[in-house]
């Protein structure tokens, strides 16, 4: 088998196993109500098992990328869909919602380790495939960002048809399907570190580690709002945590983040800046949108999820665009035009405020997908060249943290405008903060200069 289909077939596996956690992160949704009945719960109590997988995700992100970058993206890739695997075999028989709860955490874990493993592989595989890095790190990305906007459509006919258990249990052929594909048809990892296992511990700055994971949970419980009466203990304890882990990894060495060397890459800084207030400008849209078609239009969950369906099918069709124009015009230039188009686009949603009629919401979701394919794949390309090749997995999984630190803000936001009511005047209200949030994101991209050397 030449190297391209080898290559074909290794980055298929990469992004089905990439794939997984977006599709869990949203396929849930739909569960709720299905699960509150099941186990006997109120709403709040039933969030957590979105909350869960969110926590676990955002904070477990960079560390799947620093295991990746210490001892080889392939095998921890091959180790996390297994545990993907195994958990969601079980998690079916959970005895009780709590345990429920553990399962998707660990699912989260276990799906964490691929974006950052694909990342640290796009390299090899472009050296194997004879061709440029967009090329591969593009269909990665795709499946990143669309797996998300079809979450609901596939949530909403697993639930349908089977029941919750299956939201689970379709993940066991799907991770299998990528453990078997990466291990025949991606390239074996390069010698990385080795050693007792006494030494690789204490090397591998386990209070910093621990540091970073405990500020990043407290804030994000915080800006969840899941313990509503500790709000500002736990977000005074994340400020905390977050200066004890500066603190640590200025004085150790080898840092878990090096950000000494973080400090001075201010390409990587930008990339992460704009990445994070862009989510939060998508997100706006895909949390929200979904909130006014039911309540101030009256369409149903079903017809609401074919109504988000062009926003995912026209991120998909332009990556590969996105990908080409890359390749001929620079980061740069795709970036700054995702951008425009998005404000663009974010202006549009204006229109809602005076009719939610389904051409027009159909139109008007499918324009949105249009910067948003763009500028994802534009930033995890400005990402993958503003780092070195050792430092790319743990940069790969600060850049996920920066997705869902943007999805948490927006939810928190959304929340506030719809305090008042879910209605067409409050969402042209958060149409002007997406509006500005997207001139923030193309000062950033205007910016951004590619890291030299």
């Amino acid at each position: 088998m030449s190297n391209s289909p080898r290559t074909g077939l290794a980055v298929a596996g990469l992004s089905l196993g990439t794939a997984l956690n977006p599709l869990n992160s949203s396929m849930i949704a739909v569960a709720l109500v299905v699960l509150r009945a099941d186990f006997g719960l109120d709403v709040a109590t039933v969030t957590w098992v979105i909350t869960s997988f969110y926590l676990t995700s955002a904070a477990g992100q960079p560390l799947m990328g620093r295991l990746a970058d210490r001892f080889g993206p392939r095998r921890l890739f091959m180790l996390g869909m297994a545990l993907v695997a195994v958990t969601c075999a079980l998690a079916p028989f959970a005895p009780n919602f709590a345990v429920l709860c553990v399962a998707r955490a660990f699912m989260a874990l276990g799906t964490a380790t691929a974006y950052p493993s694909a990342v640290v592989m796009v390299g090899a595989l472009a050296k194997q495939a004879h061709v440029k890095s967009t090329r591969p790190l593009g269909r990665i990305q795709m499946a990143n960002t669309s797996a998300a906007a079809v979450g609901p459509v596939v949530g909403g006919l697993l639930v349908g048809f089977v029941g919750w258990q299956a939201l689970f249990l379709v993940n066991v052929p799907l991770s299998l399907a990528a453990i078997l594909l990466v291990r025949r048809f991606a390239p074996a990892d390069a010698d990385r570190e080795r050693g007792r296992v006494s030494e690789l511990l204490r090397d591998s700055d386990i209070p910093g580690i621990l540091a970073f994971l405990g500020s990043m949970v407290l804030v994000m419980m915080a800006l969840l709002n899941v313990l509503p009466a500790y709000r500002w203990w736990l977000l005074g304890g994340g400020a905390l945590m977050a200066v004890l882990f500066v603190w640590r990894e200025l004085r150790f060495a080898p840092p878990f983040v090096d950000l000494r060397l973080l400090g001075r890459n201010r390409p990587l800084l930008l990339v992460y800046l704009g990445f994070a207030v862009f989510s939060g400008v998508y997100y706006f849209a895909f949390f929200g949108l979904p909130q006014l078609l039911q309540e101030a239009g009256g369409y149903g969950p079903g017809v609401v999820g074919l109504l988000m369906l062009p926003l995912a099918a026209m991120s998909v069709v332009v990556t590969p665009f996105a990908v080409r124009a890359i390749d001929r015009f620079g980061v740069k230039r795709v970036l700054i035009a995702g951008v425009v188009l998005l404000l663009v686009a974010s202006g549009a949603m204006w229109l809602l405020t005076a009719s939610l009629a389904v051409p027009l919401v159909f139109a008007l979701t499918a324009l949105l997908g249009v910067p948003y394919g763009v500028v994802s794949i534009a930033s995890s390309q400005g990402m993958y060249v503003s780092t070195r090749p050792e430092e790319r997995g743990v940069a790969a999984g600060i850049f996920q943290t920066c997705r869902y630190l943007g999805a948490i803000t927006a939810t928190v936001l959304i929340g506030i405008f719809y305090g008042t009511g879910v209605n067409q005047a409050n969402w042209g209200l958060m149409v002007f903060v997406m509006l500005g949030l997207g001139a923030v994101v193309f000062l950033v991209s205007l910016l951004w200069r590619e890291r030299r050397g």
